[in-house]
């Protein structure tokens, strides 16, 4: 286990508000509420709020209210990502004007095809589909003329590039584990489009640095795509923070609790009147289950 530095842990809750916080978002708070609490350090919240067209304010609020009224953060400590684009943006630009990223032209169609044409469908750690590397053949040239006539366009990173500049990554796990990441696997990925001019692995990066984040705890299904963060943090000279990756909660069934499944809200269960401190041990059971599982 690696200990926390003299400051304690500084830990993060960053749930992107499309829906109202249920179970398993309360145990993935507590996972990281605790950690800061027991070592003297901070928790903060953060509402990764990003993609206008599925994010809410009324989601946003709500989850603030959930938190106070539990007892785990105050209103004072969140930051909303969309009111800092002009912050992602700088990085953006930098990564830019260093030629490790480059305008793609291709629709999520078209690289269907193109994937489904080449007899292959390679997939990345997180079981995304690896883009093939069409645009990033485009002259300079090319690219200004498309962009200068108006098509829309995604910004990529050019990996194999980034990773000549950074050369072999790993990262740090609570637990006191050294994990080799391999982020060339993932391919090229997508750092901006034009309906989200940020993507969620620039952002977190950008904001763990920012809000000097030193303990990154979140579940088990984002534990892949750390490898694509470490590079963004290697390129811009952001200190690399130690992770700690814990189960998801599931349903009875194995299913895992989430929104679109239609996990019950922890504000209806509160107005089922359930108690701040039985949702908190209800939370607590089902993450034993998990871990166990």
């Amino acid at each position: 286990m690696i200990l926390p530095p003299d400051e304690g842990w500084t830990t993060r809750f960053a749930p992107s508000p499309t829906g109202f916080l249920h179970l398993g978002h309360l145990a993935s708070a507590l996972v990281a509420f605790r950690l800061a609490r027991d070592s003297g350090g901070r928790f903060l919240l953060r509402l990764e709020d990003i993609d206008a067209t599925r994010c809410r304010a009324e989601y946003a609020t709500a989850a603030i209210e959930d938190l106070d009224w539990l007892g785990i953060v105050s209103a004072r400590e969140v930051r909303r990502q969309s009111a800092h684009f002009d912050d992602y943006r700088a990085v953006l630009d930098r990564l830019r004007g260093e030629e490790l990223v480059y305008p793609c032209f291709c629709t999520r169609a078209a690289i269907a095809r193109e994937v489904a044409q080449s007899g292959a469908a390679p997939h990345a750690p997180d079981g995304a589909l690896v883009y093939p590397g069409t645009c990033r053949g485009l002259s300079m040239s090319e690219r200004a003329e498309r962009i200068a006539a108006g098509v829309e366009h995604a910004w990529r990173l050019d990996m194999r590039a980034a990773t000549a500049r950074t050369g072999t990554l790993v990262y740090h796990t609570l637990e006191g584990g050294t994990v080799r990441c391999d982020p060339v696997a993932f391919g090229d990925v997508v750092l901006a489009r034009r309906e989200v001019p940020a993507s969620y692995h620039l952002c977190v990066t950008h904001d763990d640095a920012l809000q000097g984040v030193s303990l990154v705890t979140r579940g088990e299904d984002l534990r892949a795509v750390t490898d694509i963060h470490r590079v963004l943090q290697a390129l811009m000279g952001w200190a690399a923070p130690v992770y700690h990756h814990h189960p998801l909660l599931r349903e009875a069934d194995g299913r895992r609790l989430a929104k679109r499944d239609g996990a019950q809200a922890l504000r209806a269960l509160w107005a089922a009147g359930w108690s701040a401190e039985a949702l908190m041990a209800r939370a607590d059971l089902l993450a034993a289950q998990g871990s166990a599982a």
